[in-house]
């Protein structure tokens, strides 16, 4: 039976057929509590104020860029959403019904982000969605949620500096990914000297910011130069040769997209070596997703700071590499977005049956406190400030597109959006 309702193109989704055997086998292996309802609950019951729910099914939302400059990023995550929902459905699905999706594509435009967002909320009536990437699209949508009252899990490291009722962030925020990876750099790489990139617009911007005050007020180094580029831009020779005659420690760089295609090749063009102890480059943008169309020889030796890589080595993220490989190819990989988007559906599957009910209401009320212990970046909570407990790992690009993680913290890091001087 297919579940989806898909609506707008999406390339690349069809290379293989849902792998029914596997998806089965692979849900017989998690450790979710998940009730067995003798009876299917009454949808009078469970679904109060007219959401897409009858006795059979419930539909949601996926909302991405399937086209467009951020398509490269996002792929990923809308692969990563549906092998959840599917392997939620062989599991019997949420409250005894099977999920529905309806797939909308944001195109990598801001105002599309927020006209599928309303059509989504309003017309379908859907019960939540997974979606957004950049934090522009993310400021774009936010209102609507919050005025028609649904709930969006977004997946994206961000910022921080937002908390709001209607979004599960299910990506790191700036404590748990800027200034622990750059204590990282500056305590391991004797780091004191910094170069800062970034695609232009809120995420890249506000996050140098953050880091520009680490690194000066905490870290007691100094930031060479700051540069931003449109998001799509190809040609960055200039900054490169910026960056080659103030010869910074770190450049750190947060370039999102297809940019990063142009501007890690033009870097090995010039001759500038992160395998080599004299040029170290930090990224909080680059995950293998984007090493697929970079070219892992163009990235090797640059390190990454992420919660989760492909190359994690636990049972649970074993199980969910060959399970996402067998639904997407071989040649499929994952990266850190996707693997936190993978967590959306699970965590919203947990707060309904907690909540025994769909009501938006009553899922918000019973989301702090989630736990998955099968997430495969390890154990995952979720805080009352409706953000992630998770670790900071550092990756080291290897030239196969895989990561080596050299490090990671030895606790879960409590989630802070709001960390105070950094405002």
């Amino acid at each position: 039976m297919n579940m989806s309702k898909t609506q707008g193109p999406f390339k690349g989704l069809t290379r293989r057929g849902l792998m029914a055997g596997s998806i089965a086998a692979f849900a017989a292996t998690l450790m979710l509590s998940v009730p067995s309802w003798a009876e299917k609950p009454p949808t009078a019951e469970v679904n109060t104020t007219g959401l897409a729910v009858t006795d059979d099914t419930v539909t949601v939302g996926i909302l991405h860029s399937v086209t467009g400059t951020m398509a490269l990023s996002e792929e990923g995550s809308v692969q990563a959403e549906i092998l959840a929902i599917e392997q939620i459905n062989a599991m019997g699905g949420v409250l005894g019904r099977q999920i529905q999706y309806i797939q909308e594509d944001g195109a990598s435009d801001w105002p599309t982000f927020a006209d599928r967002a309303r059509k989504l909320i309003r017309q379908d009536n859907v019960a939540s969605v997974f979606g957004c990437w950049t934090s522009a699209s993310r400021k774009a949508v936010l209102p609507i949620f919050e005025r028609y009252n649904n709930m969006l899990y977004y997946p994206t490291f961000y910022e921080g500096l937002e908390q709001s009722p209607n979004v599960v962030y299910t990506g790191q925020e700036a404590t748990q990914q800027i200034l622990a990876g750059l204590d990282w750099v500056h305590r391991e790489k004797g780091a004191e000297t910094f170069y800062l990139l970034g695609s232009d617009y809120i995420w890249p911007r506000t996050s140098n910011k953050i880091a520009r005050i680490h690194i000066e007020e905490h870290l007691g180094g100094r930031v060479l130069g700051e540069d931003y580029f449109p998001l799509g831009h190809t040609s960055f020779n200039s900054v490169i040769n910026r960056i080659r005659l103030r010869k910074p420690d770190v450049v750190y760089a947060i370039i999102v997209g297809g940019s990063n295609v142009a501007f890690y090749r033009q870097l090995r063009a010039a001759g500038l070596d992160m395998t080599s102890e004299d040029f170290t480059l930090m990224t909080i943008s680059v995950t293998e997703d984007e090493v697929l169309g970079i070219g892992g020889q163009n990235i090797e030796g640059a390190y990454s700071a992420m919660k989760y890589f492909q190359s994690l080595d636990n049972p649970n993220n074993e199980a969910f590499v060959k399970a996402f490989k067998e639904r997407w190819g071989e040649d499929s990989v994952i990266g850190d977005v996707t693997q936190a988007a993978y967590l959306g559906p699970w965590l919203w599957k947990a707060a309904v049956e907690k909540a025994g009910s769909f009501d938006i209401d009553k899922v918000r009320e019973a989301t702090p406190g989630i736990e998955l212990t099968t997430a495969p970046e390890g154990y995952v909570k979720v805080h009352d400030n409706h953000h992630l407990w998770s670790k900071l790992r550092i990756g080291k690009a290897r030239r196969d597109g895989q990561f080596d993680v050299i490090y990671e913290t030895e606790e879960l890091m409590e989630p802070n959006p709001f960390p105070e001087g950094y405002q």
